[in-house]
């Protein structure tokens, strides 16, 4: 039987489910990331477009445009609360990320990424054995 995980915005309005174990799990450390969260990094597990299914609320979308890169991430958030719960980017068409602090429970994979590191905080420890990338990862 394959898994499947749940998830949704702090209010509840907004809810998905994903099915099977995420392409990759990534901590991107971007400046970005933490100004759009108030955090150190983000949390991000990244599945086929397929494997994700929105099944409670509409989502609002942003647009934001790097100004390291220049490619674009479409942010889908709650309209009620604010609570990012996805996003795409194009430097990788068909998939679908989900803010992994989003998902009801968090236990359930691990981290294999750790991206944008020239920007962690310097008190952030990566684990040994983790890849880490001083900007972004290579697409896929």
């Amino acid at each position: 039987m394959i898994e499947s995980h749940c998830g949704g915005c702090a209010c509840g309005a907004v809810r998905y489910r994903v099915v099977g174990k995420p392409l990759f799990s990534t901590v991107c450390h971007c400046r970005f990331c933490q100004r759009r969260l108030a955090s150190a990094f983000a949390i991000i597990a990244s599945f086929d477009a397929p494997a994700v299914e929105f099944l409670q609320g509409q989502t609002s979308e942003c647009e934001h445009r790097s100004d390291e890169s220049g490619r674009w991430l479409r942010m889908r958030f709650c309209p009620a609360c604010g609570t990012t719960v996805a996003h795409t980017a194009e430097l990788r068409p068909g998939i679908i990320s989900i803010a992994a602090g989003t998902f009801d429970e968090t236990d359930w994979f691990a981290i294999d990424r750790h991206i944008w590191v020239q920007s962690k905080q310097p008190w952030v420890a990566i684990p040994e054995g983790v890849a880490s990338f001083m900007q972004g990862a290579a697409p896929g």
